[in-house]
């Protein structure tokens, strides 16, 4: 009894524990989801934000939000585009290492470029600008070589593709347009089922041939009426 009791105090605990840990990971998958969506939409806005400042104010607070804004659009282009790709290339997983190391010096740039939004010194921020637009080119070139080298690697993999399915079909067309011969499937199937049959066949007993007549055969006595019919004391 009290052994079934232990048994069951454990099966109870397990099932408590699992469905503990089954809770603890469907609120951080939860947690995760929400903060996704959330740092999505700051994205957005702040994205939405900056376009509105490069379009609606010039001078040095313009140019900042034009680079901050081309900065982070060829970034997150290319971070999708890479991120895509290496679901089915493997080989991409090398350009993701690359990738985060770069993205590393876009957001130190990008950090600098929004502290700079703030600051009141236009001057000394204008003096910078030069500066701060040669780094962003050169973030922005490596960034955007990564994606269209990728880009031309998933492009140029399809075109090899297609070529090789297009020359099966090809093939396949043709074989079935030669309506003129019988598939060798058939042929191979109808000698087998012939070959079957023949052994099935029962095999016919030969007829016996008689055995031939001996070359010499004693001839007959001939009886004639006139001769007088054997006494029994002359056959002995």
């Amino acid at each position: 009894m009290e052994a079934a009791l232990i048994i069951f105090a454990l099966m109870l605990l397990t099932v408590v524990g699992l469905g503990a840990y089954l809770t603890v990971k469907a609120v951080g998958a939860a947690k995760r989801g929400v903060e996704r969506t959330v740092a999505q939409a700051r994205r957005s806005v702040e994205d939405t934000t900056l376009r509105a400042k490069s379009f609606g104010q010039v001078g040095v607070a313009g140019a900042l939000a034009q680079l901050r804004l081309d900065l982070r659009t060829s970034m997150r282009a290319t971070q999708q585009a890479l991120a895509e790709g290496a679901q089915t290339d493997a080989s991409l997983r090398e350009s993701l290492g690359l990738f985060e190391r770069l993205s590393t010096h876009g957001h130190e740039l990008d950090g600098e470029l929004k502290r700079l939004e703030q600051e009141p010194d236009r001057q000394r921020t204008a003096e910078l600008l030069p500066d701060l637009r040669e780094r962003a080119s050169k973030i922005i070139q490596a960034a955007d070589s990564l994606r269209w080298a990728a880009r031309d690697r998933a492009r140029r993999f399809a075109e090899d593709e297609i070529s090789l399915l297009s020359e099966q079909i090809e093939m396949e067309s043709g074989a079935l347009r030669d309506w003129s011969r019988e598939p060798v499937d058939d042929l191979a199937a109808a000698a087998a089922e012939w070959d079957a049959a023949q052994a099935a066949a029962p095999t016919p007993n030969p007829t016996p041939t008689p055995p031939p007549a001996a070359l010499n055969p004693p001839t007959p006595t001939m009886q004639y009426p006139w001769q007088k019919a054997p006494r029994p004391e002359s056959a002995g």
